[in-house]
């Protein structure tokens, strides 16, 4: 009998002990979350898969396989174990190559979504992908936003809990809604005063000290801007905090964890 963590195979048997062969190239969606996979050596991948979701396994190194599965449109990789020394050589790859910086992925030109928290990464390289939507690089080692520039088509981008000192890379991503640098090492917002459309910023557990910082930085965004985060800067701290943030932003509906009728 199958084991509850085995991952899944390419045939059964049916009621009558025959085997029955499965379609792979009719399987979009594979979920193999919480196999506590080493590797995919065991899993077939099926050609046309559009979502892989490879969270919380044991995995090291990338398997080549996946760097043919030209469809994916949400690939993630959360809370595995990836790091240089484990990686395969970023030249025997063709698109998907070196998960720690992040590079070759140009024939990927249909992934909307990314997510890749809780891995070793150090170097964030997007390069390629115009269609990518959302980012997230959460609980990583990033010291630097750069990388990002020429994905025009973010929406959401999550970079929380790295080692960023600076917001930059962001003056092109004019459709941007949702961008999360909280708990890093920010000490002011640059790079996003000419966004229009950002309606979610997380900025809680930096370093930032002036509300009037927040102003000049985000001022592109005063009108569309509902949710803003802040809690635990030295800016939070300051007299009126809440007061001083709603005449900022007219159209606030949350601060930190207060939300406003």
């Amino acid at each position: 009998m199958q084991s509850q963590n085995e991952p899944p195979v390419e045939a059964n048997p049916d009621q009558d002990g025959q085997t029955v062969e499965i379609d792979l190239s009719s399987i979009t969606s594979l979920d193999l979350t919480s196999f506590q996979l080493p590797d995919l050596d065991p899993v077939e991948l099926p050609p046309n898969l559009i979502d892989l979701d490879l969270t919380t396994n044991r995995l090291s190194k990338l398997d080549s396989r996946i760097a043919n599965l030209i469809n994916l449109i949400k690939l993630s990789f959360r809370q595995n174990l990836f790091n240089d020394a484990a990686i395969e050589p970023i030249s025997s790859w063709e698109s998907l190559a070196g998960l720690e910086v992040m590079e070759n992925l140009q024939n990927f030109t249909n992934l909307q979504e990314l997510w890749l928290g809780r891995n070793r990464i150090k170097v964030i390289n997007l390069c390629g992908l115009s269609c990518i939507k959302k980012i997230s690089l959460q609980s990583n080692r990033l010291t630097s936003m750069i990388g990002l520039e020429e994905c025009n088509a973010l929406e959401e981008i999550y970079l929380s809990h790295n080692g960023i000192a600076k917001t930059e890379g962001l003056l092109k991503l004019v459709n941007l809604r949702v961008l999360d640098v909280s708990s890093n090492k920010l000490t002011s917002v640059d790079d996003i005063q000419n966004l229009t459309r950002l309606e979610d910023l997380w900025l809680n557990d930096n370093r930032i000290e002036s509300l009037e910082d927040i102003a000049e930085g985000v001022s592109g965004s005063r009108e569309k801007l509902t949710t803003i985060y802040l809690e635990n800067n030295p800016c939070a701290q300051s007299p009126n905090y809440n007061a001083t943030l709603k005449q900022i932003f007219p159209n606030i509906q949350q601060i930190d964890s207060e939300v406003f009728a």
